[in-house]
């Protein structure tokens, strides 16, 4: 047997550049390079290592640990999770800053390859500088914290055991039902150690997306059940984007007229101009969405695992007749909820339902109902988005404006706070992943790091993150690493001079505003910081300006699009006002007792709400 004699991770380097993906009958690199701050724990290793591969896997350098790890994952989401990217970075504080992040590609399905150095496993010098010691547990090291956020994990304590560990952590990050996050703990020392590995083990591999298809008698059940329905309704998640099933979707709803409702992760999969689309479903859904939802008979939920903000905490779906189909092509969410489960991969799920159900169709008066409360719901979106010439503009206004001035090429990139509500009802998605949201971890400060991943995914379109001033505060370094790779992202902060989403959800739960807004914080005896946003954004080597209204934005915004470099536009906002039509209740429990009547009221209505939980 030929061998060749690398060190650990000089073969780790070599394996990943030997890992391809087939891709519209074209192959590419699946790894599309490594991002990496080098600490002692990894620079003399595969430092070394990717130093020498550079060529072939790009090397680059990020500001903040957890906000590489975010590009990293928005790459992926935004390549239709086909193509990813890893990350690495020394042990203890490096590695630690990760789990955040690792947490998030759990959460949403999404595949990184996290390398993060390890101590010694020789435990000759222990213990090393930043070694966190387990008094009970020798082998524990801060790296044991991605455990229940990877979706595979190994610690590599010798060269030749990465001979098995590689393909297992690859099969992983590209099959579609296993697919997330993996982490291969690398100690220092091992990462130096030599092997002499088999030369047929770095043979390329082409990985290709596996597509499943339904099992007969699943299938038989689902389609008896569609035919059925007099009221059914399509849940569409962020499953249909990644199994490329768009056209499938389009093609299936309108042929039997089926309204169709959209996740936040399956916004986009319909286009929001297609007859069957009635927008954004749960609490943060659209008027048209939910009313259907309220009174549907039957929910085929393709791609999604029905989380509470899509069912509204499962208050939304009020018939009680109410049956689940979840087409999904993982078993784990199909059965879901007492679902019946339909196991397939999307495109292929569609294409089966659609031959079963022949030319069956939903009753005309359902279609019917559908069509008018869309028409009624895109008036709302159009009037809530309309520009005013008010001193505090709403986020729903200021995102009208960048909606119109993105057009079709756009991509939206948001996170959390109020801006993903009024975004899943309002924003009108052209083309498939131009809305890209990540709502299934609801991080904060993912935004800026998470459009630089899109951009490098999406180079020929154009990338506007919504952030919020709280958002921007909590994670921004990667502004500064946009402007180094020269990866022009578009950045809109809306300052609403704190956390406004939690406070209007404070007082909606009977709270009195505490902590969130600045003007309801402790502070010392100079009182509130004046943040100058748009000099913080120059400070990083951005373009940056701040507007005084919804005029100056739009021009602003046309102004942008000549400048070659990221750009910053500061924009102060009303942190009280909200889109009030649609979205629905969500469980956010109420305290039993308090001696606040507002709060002894909001636990009312809590009870009140709580009845129309389908368990």
């Amino acid at each position: 047997m030929s061998t060749i004699r690398l060190t650990m991770t000089q073969a780790l380097v070599k394996y990943i550049t030997a890992q391809q993906v087939e891709i519209d009958g074209e192959t590419l690199p699946l790894v599309a390079g490594v991002w990496a701050i080098f600490g002692h724990g990894n620079v003399a290793g595969i430092g070394e290592a990717l130093y020498h591969a550079k060529d072939s896997l790009p090397t680059w350098r990020a500001h903040n640990e957890q906000s590489m790890a975010h590009a990293a994952i928005a790459y992926a989401k935004s390549s239709g999770r086909r193509r990813l990217m890893a990350c690495t970075t020394s042990s203890g504080p490096g590695s630690a800053n990760m789990v955040t992040a690792a947490a998030l590609a759990h959460v949403n399905r999404l595949p990184v390859l996290f390398l993060p150095g390890d101590t010694f496993a020789t435990r000759a010098p222990d213990p090393v500088l930043q070694q966190v010691e387990d008094f009970g547990d020798p082998t524990i090291s801060t790296n044991d914290c991605f455990k229940p956020v990877s979706r595979f994990w190994d610690r590599i304590t010798r060269p030749e055991q990465l001979i098995s560990s590689l393909p297992r952590a690859f099969q992983v990050l590209t099959d579609p039902v296993e697919c997330g996050p993996v982490t291969i703990s690398i100690p220092q020392d091992v990462q130096a150690m030599a092997y002499d590995y088999p030369v047929a083990w770095f043979e390329p591999r082409v990985h290709r997306l596996r597509r499943q298809g339904p099992d007969p008698v699943e299938l038989d059940a689902a389609v008896a059940a569609l035919r059925q329905a007099k009221k059914p309704l399509i849940v569409a998640g962020g499953g249909v984007l990644y199994a490329d099933a768009q056209q499938q979707l389009a093609d299936f709803a309108a042929k039997h007229g089926i309204p169709v409702a959209e996740t936040q992760a399956g916004k986009g999969a319909l286009l929001w101009s297609h007859p069957q689309n009635t927008g954004a479903i749960g609490v943060t859904g659209s008027g048209a969405a939910n009313r259907l939802a309220n009174e549907a008979d039957m929910i085929l939920a393709v791609g999604t695992r029905m989380a509470d903000f899509t069912t509204g905490s499962w208050a939304v779906f009020r018939n009680p007749d109410m049956k689940l189909i979840g087409l999904n092509v993982a078993s784990f969410d199909a059965a879901k909820h007492r679902a019946l489960p339909l196991v397939a991969d999307a495109q292929c799920g569609l294409a089966a339902l659609e031959a079963g159900l022949a030319d069956w169709q939903a009753p005309g008066v359902w279609q019917e109902k559908a069509a008018v409360f869309t028409r009624e719901w895109n008036k709302v979106v159009d009037e809530v988005t309309a520009p005013s010439d008010v001193a505090l503009p709403s986020d729903a206004q200021v995102l009208g404006v960048v909606n119109r001035s993105a057009g079709p090429n756009g991509v939206v990139v948001c996170a959390a706070g109020g801006l993903p509500g009024e975004l899943h009802k309002l924003w009108r998605t052209d083309k498939p992943f131009g809305y890209h949201l990540e709502y299934g971890y609801s991080c904060m400060g993912y935004e800026v790091a998470g459009g630089l991943g899109a951009k490098m995914a999406l180079p020929e379109r154009d990338i506007y993150v919504m952030v919020g001033d709280g958002s921007y505060l909590m994670l921004n370094s990667e502004l500064a690493t946009s402007v180094m790779l020269g990866q022009k992202i578009t950045v809109v902060l809306l300052d609403n001079r704190g956390y406004g989403c939690i406070n209007r959800l404070q007082q909606v739960c009977g709270g009195a505003p505490f902590n969130n807004l600045l003007a309801d914080v402790l502070t010392g005896p100079d009182g509130l910081p004046d943040i100058d946003f748009a000099m913080h954004a120059r400070s990083l080597g951005a373009h940056a300006e701040k507007v005084a209204n919804l005029a100056e934005l739009e021009a602003a915004l046309a102004r942008s699009k000549s400048i070659s470099k990221s750009c910053v536009i500061v924009i102060d906002t009303d942190p009280v006002p909200t889109t009030e039509q649609g979205g629905s209740w969500w469980d956010v429990a109420v305290p039993e007792v308090s001696q606040r009547a507002e709060v002894q009221q909001a636990y009312r209505q809590y009870l009140a709400a709580k009845s129309n939980q389908r368990f």
